[in-house]
């Protein structure tokens, strides 16, 4: 490989032929670990690496004493691992189940680097390190990486991505809003989308966050990003959540513009023409945009044709997000909440009490009203009253407090409600500065439009994205049984309502990182002081954390070698989050990196977990290895 970069044939080489090198034998590395590795070799001083002191650099930046010493335990003669020796490693260690000789001649083929060892059907230890560093040597089990899940159920059988005023990509008061929000959140595999209407200039209805100074944008453009995004990362159905401040005629507007420009895609009647007895499934509304909003009448009164002569409006079910629109308009309980961007900017219209007030209408536009067909918006009053007159083509939203009492107080009721209808849960209006809440005590009782701000990173967007990683990124992911069947007993408050075989012990050994990133903004040539915590994520009984001690100046090859042991009562709902920080014993820790994962997507062995970055992108070649 040397010779062959060796482009002038001078038998030296510096630093960016190094790196150009390294790039061509498919070898990933993080800079500054390399640099620093590359002056060590250079024992010359020379600022270039002869073929001697490649070889000696080459193999510190690769060798990996602890794989070395693993390969060594199922190689007889400590060179090679024969095919029978590879199937004891996976039958053993991995715990592959089926086809192990298959396996085992797939993972030689794609992963030994020698040819001649490649057709004598053995694995050498460059080929072993290279398959545990593989996606089959991670932790994400691959199966579960494509679509894996039965997509033929009712859509309220599934946890949602969701995201909250995605219109947002900065705070929630004076942030802009943007047609980004949309494309970033789609891309990522989101399902439901926010929008929030307003009538603007010119008949042109605007999205933007009402009664505060975030900018705007016309509401055609949304559709148009919609139309052309929507099933780019996804084949299943979007769900346009629009919270509808208009007047009568740019309701008519807004409808005019969703079929326009959505055409085919907008759902505008029941996948068969009758009316429900239970939601659709995501495989029977494939690449359909659903619109959740204000209805007049029940779904059977348009189906029917009597659409005109029904005066029953639904109810707003954002009921207290139109509140807090409210108290925001009002200039003397805005305070708290704005703090003090009152009276220095005004909005266009605005005077010195607050901005003008458009009164939420409770009527609705008939040809607004006819495109809402499954998601009808009723408000939530208790979960006896929904059980008797509400439906399943019905969808109350609460705000996360409102959620976290009704957990509380009925947990069991709350399991069963989301069995055959939707909730929606949203962020607390105080949360201007776009954080978020947990998740996890939401999907605990089954919700599942738990809406969270895209934009901001942190735990509870970690959680997110770890739960829907899986069943190819599709924004579905289907409930455990106990939680999609409408006599449940499950309580998540009370792990023993689960029917199903007791808790199941999770053993996490942390064995070692790899060339883990420096801290962003930390000073030149500054070494990071790691240590791991795993977190799990769950019913509150399961609910823990455990960390590693923290290992001195070094980020490019630490070893823990410590166990850590968690017992988990409700698996099929536990996520798994494995984080590294930078220990620092006069401040906050900083954050190195993470994965997040379910516990149902866990491969048991010696594997890779390869980490991400705060916002959730990959940080090649970063990892850690452990033994589950």
């Amino acid at each position: 490989w040397f010779q062959k970069a060796d482009k002038n044939k001078d038998g030296r080489m510096n630093f960016k032929e190094v790196q150009h090198l390294l790039k061509m034998m498919n070898v990933d590395m993080n800079e500054d670990h390399a640099l620093r590795l590359f002056q060590a070799a250079d024992k010359s001083e020379s600022g270039t690496l002869e073929g001697e002191e490649f070889v000696l650099f080459y193999k510190t930046l690769t060798q990996r004493e602890e794989v070395l010493s693993l390969f060594q335990d199922f190689s007889e003669d400590g060179k090679k691992l024969t095919l029978l020796e590879l199937v004891d490693f996976l039958q053993q260690e991995q715990l592959e189940d089926e086809g192990t000789e298959e396996l085992a001649m797939e993972l030689i083929d794609k992963y030994e680097p020698s040819e001649t060892a490649r057709a004598r059907h053995v694995l050498s230890a460059d080929g072993f390190l290279m398959y545990l560093c593989s996606p089959e040597g991670s932790i994400f089990n691959p199966r579960h990486r494509a679509l894996w899940q039965d997509m033929s159920q009712p859509l309220c059988h599934y946890f949602i991505s969701s995201s909250h005023n995605t219109y947002l990509i900065e705070d929630q008061i004076r942030g802009q809003s943007s047609i980004e929000g949309y494309i970033r959140a789609l891309k990522r595999g989101c399902r439901c989308l926010e929008v929030d209407c307003w009538d603007g200039p010119n008949g042109e209805p605007m999205v933007y966050h009402g009664h505060t100074f975030t900018s705007k944008i016309p509401f055609r453009e949304v559709v148009s990003t919609l139309g052309k995004y929507a099933f780019k990362t996804s084949d299943y159905p979007v769900i346009l959540s629009l919270e509808n401040h208009c007047s009568m005629e740019q309701q008519e507007v807004l409808a005019q513009q969703l079929k326009a420009i959505l055409g085919e895609q907008l759902l505008t009647t029941t996948t068969d023409g009758r009316v429900p007895t239970q939601l659709p499934s995501p495989e029977e509304l494939k690449h359909k945009i659903l619109l959740k909003g204000k209805k007049i009448g029940r779904l059977e009164d348009t189906l029917d044709g009597l659409g005109d002569e029904v005066p029953d409006v639904s109810d707003d079910d954002n009921g207290a997000e139109a509140e807090e629109e409210r108290r925001r308009a009002k200039v003397g309980s805005t305070a708290p909440i704005l703090g003090e961007c009152w009276g220095s900017v005004l909005p266009p219209g605005g005077t010195q009490h607050g901005p003008v007030l458009q009164k939420d209408k409770e009527s609705v536009a008939q040809a607004l009203s006819d495109c809402v067909v499954y998601c009808k918006n009723v408000s939530f009053r208790d979960f006896q009253e929904a059980r008797s007159h509400s439906r399943p083509s019905e969808i109350s939203s609460l705000a996360e407090a409102k959620a976290r009492k009704l957990i509380r107080e009925a947990g069991n009721e709350f399991v069963r409600h989301n069995a055959w209808q939707l909730t929606r849960i949203y962020p607390s209006g105080m949360r201007t500065d776009s954080s978020n809440y947990s998740p996890q005590e939401m999907w605990n009782v089954g919700c599942q439009i738990v809406a969270l701000n895209f934009q901001t990173a942190g735990t509870e967007m970690d959680l997110c994205d770890g739960l829907f990683s899986q069943n190819g990124r599709c924004g579905y992911v289907l409930k455990p049984p106990f939680m999609r069947d409408e006599e449940t007993l499950f309580n998540p408050s009370d792990p023993s309502s689960r029917e199903g075989p007791g808790p199941v012990t999770l053993t996490i050994q942390v064995i070692s990182g790899q060339q883990l990133p420096k801290v962003s903004n930390s000073k030149d040539g500054a070494i990071i002081d790691p240590l791991v915590r795993v977190e799990i994520h769950g019913v509150p009984a399961d609910q823990a954390h455990q960390e590693t001690k923290y290992i001195e100046n070094n980020g490019f090859n630490p070893r823990w070698d410590e166990t850590l042991q968690f017992q988990l009562h409700v698996p099929e709902l536990a996520l798994v989050r494995f984080v590294v920080e930078d220990y620092d014993k006069t401040s906050r820790n900083d954050f190195v990196g993470q994965f997040t994962l379910a516990f149902a997507n866990i491969k048991p062995g010696y594997r890779h977990i390869h980490l991400l970055s705060k916002d959730g992108t990959s940080i090649p070649p970063s990892s850690l290895f452990v033994h589950i």
